[in-house]
């Protein structure tokens, strides 16, 4: 790949999503719109090698595509329609068309989030139209993010726009009760796209920071879209801090290093900064903290600690305790007897492992026999705790994770 074609990646990549926000405002078709954007990157791949990258390479997309809109609703016969919905003039010149289009584009991007990640998709088909439309990921990157099949990624995306379609789903911002569903569907998706890449389900490496890297981008996005709502900038705040760990958490070889255990002058004390920053402003908003604020809130407990014995383990289990409350879950019980044996000792956190053994939830989750393993050994039952780290590496469908398990359980002998 040459250097026009480097450049012309990292551009599309930075404004797509508000090519395609214009666009879909335009012609009121997602689908269309991102074919509309694509025609348009193709002429950039046309055109810039030869003549160079233009000054404002942003802007001569948006142009491009915009122009394309207009001639596709010109050949529809929609022309004059549309322009009575947008200005209430008699048709006019494409120029004229494109000054009146130029409205807030970050409404357009406001609209395009709630769109892609829309209740009436699954939730694997809003992570791939998100990743797509406002990751500007190509179907060939999602499917290696995700370890899935290139056909099945694009087949998804395919339905996804088809779904919105015929459901009519209508491009535009919801309000009331509705919009904070939605915005909690949003937030689910970037929070899965980010700890797919902070902790990968399956493969060969531990971690896929590019993934993590797109939902930070994706989460600050939206913190400026939403400046007035606490859990966007709480769930930023928790990436932030998380995030702040990626050079920690793997050796030379790719081998998983423990929290406890990781290097924390390695630490990106920048990110931890914006993350206890972010953490403030979804706090000084006020209200009931959310999930993601209180996770943050525990994450902050972690970045502050200078060292892992430093760490405020009454103040974590403390926030666990609302957590759980806030949203019950046994896996977040899990959590909390993690926190609850460091304050109070192993005995007191198996205690609460072993009230969670027969829950549905956690039948296949391989934390629960790796978390009770760890207790055992601090505990002194080593042979207990090996058939625990053995089952959890059963369980787990990450590589480097088995390895780590299997490590453990033959220190058990």
């Amino acid at each position: 790949m040459n250097e026009t074609q480097r450049a012309i990646d990292a551009i599309w990549r930075i404004e797509s999503a508000r090519v395609i926000a214009v666009l879909a405002r335009m012609v009121r078709d997602v689908g269309l719109a991102e074919e509309l954007a694509q025609d348009a990157l193709v002429t950039a791949l046309e055109t810039w090698p030869r003549d160079g990258v233009p000054k404002n390479a942003g802007a001569w997309l948006m142009t491009a595509a915009k122009r394309r809109a207009i001639d596709h609703l010109r050949r529809g016969k929609m022309l004059e329609r549309k322009h009575d919905e947008i200005a209430h003039e008699p048709p006019a010149v494409p120029r004229e068309i494109e000054d009146v289009l130029d409205d807030d584009v970050g409404d357009d991007l406001l609209r395009l989030v709630f769109t892609a990640c829309h209740p009436v998709l699954s939730l694997e088909a809003r992570v791939a139209l998100t990743l797509r439309l406002l990751g500007g990921l190509t179907t060939t990157e999602i499917a290696r993010a995700f370890l899935t099949s290139e056909p099945t990624i694009s087949q998804r995306i395919v339905r996804a726009k088809r779904t919105l379609a015929e459901a009519g789903v209508p491009f535009e911002v919801p309000h009331g009760d509705d919009r904070a569903a939605r915005l909690s569907s949003v937030l689910a998706v970037i929070y899965l796209v980010f700890n797919e890449g902070y902790s990968a389900t399956a493969g060969d490496d531990w971690m896929r920071p590019a993934l993590c890297e797109d939902a930070l981008r994706l989460g600050r996005m939206l913190a400026g879209l939403e400046p007035d709502e606490p859990e966007v900038h709480g769930l930023v705040a928790l990436m932030e801090i998380q995030a702040s760990r990626t050079r920690a958490r793997t050796g030379p070889d790719g081998a998983p290093i423990l929290l406890a255990d990781q290097n924390r002058g390695q630490w990106d004390h920048l990110l931890i900064a914006r993350g206890l920053a972010a953490l403030e402003r979804a706090l000084a908003l006020g209200g009931d903290e959310g999930p993601y604020t209180l996770q943050a809130a525990i994450a902050a407990c972690h970045a502050r600690a200078r060292s892992a014995d430093e760490t405020d383990w009454a103040r974590i289990v403390e926030l666990y305790g609302v957590l759980a409350q806030v949203t019950p879950s046994p896996i977040i019980e899990l959590n909390r007897a993690v926190a609850i044996a460091m304050a109070q000792g192993p005995a007191a956190g198996l205690a609460l492992v072993d009230t969670l053994r027969d829950e549905p939830v956690l039948a296949g989750y391989y934390l629960l026999p790796g978390v009770r393993g760890d207790l055992l050994v601090k505990l002194g039952r080593l042979a207990e705790a090996r058939v625990e780290f053995e089952r959890a590496a059963q369980l787990t469908k990450n590589e480097r994770e088995r390895k780590l398990l299997l490590d453990r359980a033959a220190a058990c002998l």
